[in-house]
Order: C-alpha cells, then structure tokens, then sequence
C-alpha cells in the first residue's frame, strides 16, 4: 500500500474579499445539494422509460439498454471537455450551463415522443451532458468545503438527497407514465405519456439555472498542494490512487445502473414475483430509497470510521445480496437485489472523494476523469443486457456482483487513506 502523506485541502473557498473561508459553508452547501437531487431524480427515471420502451418499441434487452448506453455515454464523451470549461468559467457558471442543457435534453423528450426511439436516445445523450457538466462542478466543489478528512462524510451527505431523488423518480414516473401507458390506447399514445413530466423537468432546470446564476456562492479557488508520497507529479493520471478509484467508479456505478435498470423485469419474473410494470416500479423506489437511507447513516459513521474500512464492508455486503438473487427465488430473491440500494449508500461519494485526495492543483483533472469513469453506467448495463438475452435476467447479476468484487479490494487497499489527519 503506498504511503499516504496528509495533505490540505486540494482547492480554498474564498469570498467576495478573496479571504479564506473556514470551515464548511453551509448556505452553499445546501444550493449544490438541490443540484444533487435533481439529478438524481432524472438519473432514475430512466429505470422507468427502459421497460416502458423496451414494449412499445419491441426490443431486445441489448436494445434497451441502449438508453442507459447514451446517457451514461455522454459522461465518457462530455467530461473532459466539461472540466476544461469549468477551468475556463468556474464553478458556478459551469453548473448554471450544465443545468440549461439538460433543460434542452427534457424538451426533445417531446418530439421524440413521436419521432421514434432514434430521438428518444438523441435526447437522452443531451440531458446527460448537461447533468455531466453539473457533476464536473459539484462533486469537487462539495469535497473542498470544509475539512479534508470530513470530505467523504460531506459528499455523503449530498449524496443522500441525490438518492432522494432517486426514490422519488420512480414513483413518480410510475404513475405520471407507465399507469397512463396501461390506459392509453397504442404505441403512440404510449410513448405519448412521457411529454408531460419531461416537460415539467425542463421547467424546474430552467428555473434552477436562474436561481443558480444569481446566488452568491463562494468562489473556489485550486491549491498547489502536494502530491502523495511516492507518487508521480505530471498530472492526474500519475497517482495510482486516482487511477484505480477511476476503474472503481466505472464498475459502481455499472453495478448500480444495471440493477435499477433490470429491477423491474426481474420483479416481473414468474418464479421472482410475478409483478406487473406499475407495480414494480414502486420497488424500484425501494432499492433507490435504501441508498438514500444508508447515506444518511455513512454521514454520521464515517466522522468517526475509516472510509475506506466501510467502503469494504459495505461491498462485501452486496456481494452476499446479488449471489443471494441470482441464485435464490421469490420473495427471497426479491428484497435481497432490493436490499442492495442499502449497501450501495456510501460507494459513490466515498470512492470519489478517496480517489481525489491529495490531488492538489491536478483536482479538477482528477474530477473530469472520475466523471468520465461513469461511463460504466454505459458499457456494464449493456453487457448484462447481452447476459440476459443469452443466459436470462437472474443470472445475468452474477455480473454486478463481479464489479463489486473489485470495490472490496479498492476499499481494503486504501482504507488507512485519511489515517494521518
């Protein structure tokens, strides 16, 4: 394990007066963190539109999956150049454009309600880039917003009302669209039903944007702090920590992303519970509503836990849960994938944040790769989709089950990261 030297915090919010602002600033605080659950409300619709797509257009589970591959795409395409923007306008204007863009992407959802699935994926691709540019910004803004060691508690944190909306954006989109798909009439008047909720999205970006422009947040300013002990200093990609915390984004958040996305087919399976579509998606809720819950929970422990140290437990939990589905039946099966959401709490933020330690000048680098990684939510689903044509949707999660595997081990290897603060 490399030695991990103590570091300050890799970026200095300042006020209006360019002094240093101690501890962390809560009013902006809590302005990121509506960011964080509007996003997470949209990133869960998705889980809703993959079934309700998949009858109306007739499509394998590999073609379905082309949904979850050109929203989390765009993560892989848009990150890198949505760090240099963020370099180039700050913080907080990179959110206000992040936040218009995905505005644009909830109003194609109109047109492509008539124009096909074609469109229906040119939209989803838009409204991710947008929701892109928000991560680039807000993820580093919220690590460097208080105490360095306390930065996987704070991203936590947010993260949790990200999962607020999670648990709510199925429900919703469960009875805004899939129980007014049941009483439509035809495959127009299906896909018609998405026009209403995306447009009413498209309204609340564009008016978080307005809102977002006129607040007064502190500024973020880059450190030129050290790099770990042993490590290389050309740029981010020379810090192992960063390199490998990036593989394990890619595979969390595949691994969450193909969960979500095939929870309600496997509800839908005769011998797991025989669910109709309306019905799942309320359990979808659930295993969005169990990460809510568990990162309000990992707030707390890790104050005074090893991050990496729960990191691990919480993987090797999921691990037993996935095995337990793929190879159980019922409602055993059932709330075991549920109880996932649970352990997949603290993943995200915690990985993020480890990874990002002790980057210094290089953060915002750092940033854009992570957020790059979660190309994942791409390239993982759509593999398990290729898994469920061939082998079947239960045993198709054998493969999340191989990504957590890898988290384990990222948890373990840097679980004495802050150990010196």
């Amino acid at each position: 394990m490399a030695n991990m030297a103590p570091n300050t915090a890799s970026a200095v919010p300042q006020d209006a007066a360019g002094g240093a602002q101690n501890g962390t600033n809560t009013s902006a605080l809590v302005i990121v963190t509506i960011l964080f659950f509007m996003w997470g409300l949209i990133t869960s619709l998705n889980d809703i539109l993959i079934p309700h797509l998949k009858a109306i257009y007739t499509l394998s589970y590999v073609q379905a999956m082309l949904v979850q591959f050109c929203f989390f795409g765009a993560y892989f395409i848009v990150s890198m150049p949505a760090g240099a923007l963020i370099r180039r306008i700050g913080y907080q204007k990179g959110a206000v454009v992040g936040l218009l863009i995905a505005a644009v992407g909830c109003v194609l959802f109109y047109p492509a309600s008539f124009g096909g699935y074609g469109l229906f994926l040119f939209a989803f691709f838009v409204l991710a880039s947008g929701i892109t540019i928000l991560q680039v910004a807000a993820n580093p803004y919220v690590t460097v917003l208080g105490p360095a060691r306390t930065a996987s508690s704070r991203l936590t944190l947010t993260q949790a009302f990200n999962s607020l909306g999670t648990t709510i954006g199925p429900a919703v989109g469960g009875l805004l669209i899939l129980s007014a798909a049941g009483a439509a009439a035809g495959a127009a008047a299906d896909a018609a039903t998405v026009r209403g909720p995306y447009l009413a999205l498209a309204g609340a970006l564009a008016l978080l944007a307005v809102m977002f422009a006129f607040a007064r947040l502190p500024k973020i300013a880059e450190s030129e702090d050290l790099p770990l002990a042993g490590e290389g200093h050309g740029s981010a990609w020379a810090h192992r920590h960063l390199v490998l915390g990036a593989i394990g984004i890619f595979l969390y958040v595949g691994a969450e992303v193909s969960i979500g996305s095939f929870l309600i087919n496997f509800l839908g399976e005769s011998h797991i519970a025989g669910m109709s579509h309306a019905d799942a998606a309320h359990y979808v809720s659930i295993y969005w509503g169990g990460a809510m819950v568990g990162r309000f929970i990992g707030f707390a422990v890790m104050r005074v836990a090893s991050p990496g140290k729960t990191l691990a437990v919480n993987a090797l939990l999921a691990i037993a849960l996935v095995l337990l589905a793929s190879l159980g039946s019922g409602k055993l099966a059932m709330w075991a994938i549920l109880a996932v959401g649970l352990c997949n709490s603290i993943m995200f933020p915690t990985i993020f944040s480890m990874a990002l330690h002790g980057l210094g000048k290089y953060t915002g680098q750092g940033s854009g790769i992570l957020c790059m990684a979660i190309v994942g939510g791409a390239l993982v689903p759509f593999a398990q989709g290729a898994m469920a044509d061939a082998m079947g949707v239960q045993a198709s999660f054998l493969l999340p089950a191989a990504c957590y595997a890898f988290i384990l081990y990222f948890g373990a290897k840097y679980s004495s990261l802050y150990a010196a603060q």
